[in-house]
């Protein structure tokens, strides 16, 4: 039977085998991260942090970020936020939460500190070069001898959802969530004490944390944490550190292909497999990373909601299929339509899933949880088809689909027809308000060379039915994103038409 906690999945890892590496700063067996994290934990409750407490913590990828979120998470509820966050976002986010405690570096984190509620205890913690860890604040009491340490059925994690539809909601991952989460991600990819994962996404969000340092730990491997992700030095810390796989949003694997000298490069020799979740991969580019890279390209889906993932591309020998998110892991997904029917294989609606990775419900939060469940199916939000094999295909956000007279239009579908244009880097597809159509179709560009609206509409003309084409193109520099990559396409059409 999986661990409960997540500390007891720490117990999977050999004593002396590596189970952290910062580039540049320090490196912690399993025995050394199990020490460091207990220690945490009772420095913790020293300050009166007990099951229950929100913990808010602002660091950069690297030792704090994981030893923190750890120890935070065996005594309380751990709730990581972005360090780029300005001091209004962190006055939300810390007031929503109902965070009492605050975890910084010394000296940093200035706008979270000026944010924190009144009465709240800000703490100060530090990895030193010799691998001690340093939490000192106000108030502190004597470290406890034992632990009141989180159950199973106690909350873990708060997180929020990316907003990419709606204001961010409150989602609370109990510690059964997030090691079931682990235990499907373990058991997807075959990991085991042989691998490496090169952890290049943030630690605040479910895509780096859960896939990739979590899902390691619990399999026995190593996690490769640089505090900073540069495309310009992913290819030396490829060749240090010989990962077996990583995984990334499109985004990144975008910028790391740009730089690839050489199809497969050094660094590669004992990659098993590169995964792409969180948004969406284009065929053209799986294409072009199997063909680089030299390995199996396996494209996921995941949400908050569901402690990351949901469904994956299975390794070889089973097949996999561009453009698909694949096969429910350790989940059950179906296919409803708007009256919460289940749909036969091929047809389109709303994916909808169940499993003990999802979470219970939205935090205080009864009108959301209305919307979200229907008789034990949690409703993603996303438009899909399942095929009769099992494997997913998602078509768009349903709130972001495009209502034209009665029309409904996937932006998705516009984006790729844009993006296949020799010209065009980039695009997002969104409705605007239109008097007669109730909405129309505008898209923001970002061009890699010189191109006309008049070109591009042509182009999408030949390719799109007419009532599919957008009817005006803003060419922007860049698309805004969330932290983990994903198209924000309601403040870019709010951005745009308020212009």
């Amino acid at each position: 039977m999986a661990p409960s906690t997540l500390f007891a999945w720490l117990e999977n890892g050999a004593p002396d085998h590596p189970a952290l590496v910062v580039p540049n700063r320090v490196s912690l067996s399993y025995r050394r991260l199990r020490e460091l994290a207990d220690d945490a934990a009772r420095a913790l409750a020293s300050h009166g942090i007990g099951r229950g407490e929100r913990v808010a913590m602002v660091f950069p990828n690297g030792p704090e970020a994981i030893l923190l979120f750890l120890a935070a998470s065996m005594v309380g509820t751990a709730c990581p936020l972005n360090a780029a966050y300005k001091e209004d976002e962190f006055r939300f986010y810390l007031e929503d939460v109902g965070a009492r405690f605050l975890v910084v570096p010394p000296g940093e984190g200035e706008a979270a500190r000026r944010a924190m509620p009144a009465g709240g205890t800000v703490i100060e913690a530090h990895l030193d070069d010799g691998g001690r860890l340093y939490l000192n604040g106000a108030e502190a009491g004597k470290r406890p001898d034992s632990l009141d340490l989180s159950a199973a059925e106690d909350v873990g994690l708060v997180l929020h959802t990316s907003g990419t539809t709606s204001r961010p909601k409150k989602v609370p991952l109990l510690n059964e969530n997030l090691t079931t989460s682990v235990a499907n991600i373990i058991a997807t990819y075959e990991l085991g004490p042989e691998d490496v994962s090169l952890c290049i996404m943030p630690l605040f969000h479910v895509h780096g944390l859960v896939a990739s340092a979590l899902a390691t730990f619990g399999s026995g491997g190593t996690v490769v944490a640089p505090e900073h992700f540069s495309p310009l030095g992913f290819w030396s810390l490829m060749q240090a550190h010989r990962p077996t796989w990583f995984t990334a949003s499109p985004t990144p694997h975008q910028l790391v292909l740009a730089r690839l000298p050489e199809d497969r490069p050094a660094g590669t020799e004992r990659l098993r497999f590169v995964r792409s979740c969180s948004s969406a991969l284009s065929p053209a580019q799986m294409a072009v990373m199997e063909q680089r890279f030299g390995v199996p390209v396996l494209e996921a889906y995941g949400m908050t909601e569901a402690s990351h993932q949901m469904s994956s591309n299975p390794l070889p020998p089973a097949p996999r299929y561009a453009g698909s998110v694949g096969r429910g892991t350790g989940v059950e997904i179906a296919i409803f339509d708007d009256s919460g029917a289940s749909l036969p294989a091929g047809a389109a609606g709303e994916v909808v899933i169940r499993g003990r990775n999802v979470m219970h419900g939205y935090e205080n939060n009864p009108q959301a949880n209305a919307d979200a469940f229907v008789d034990g199916w949690f409703r993603t939000g996303d438009q899909g088809t399942l095929d009769a094999a099992g494997y997913l295909r998602l078509i768009s956000r349903i709130k972001e689909l495009i209502n034209r007279g009665g029309e409904k239009i996937a932006p998705r579908e516009i984006d790729e027809v844009l993006e296949g244009h020799p010209a065009v880097k980039e695009a997002v597809a969104f409705g605007v308000p239109h008097p007669t159509w109730g909405e129309e179709v505008a898209a923001a560009v970002v061009l890699t060379a010189p191109a006309t609206e008049k070109e591009l509409l042509a182009y999408c003309r030949e390719r799109l039915a007419d009532f599919k084409v957008p009817k005006r193109l803003h060419f922007v520099e860049s698309i805004p994103r969330t932290p983990t990559g994903k198209v924000q396409r309601r403040f870019v059409a709010e951005q745009l038409t308020r212009a």
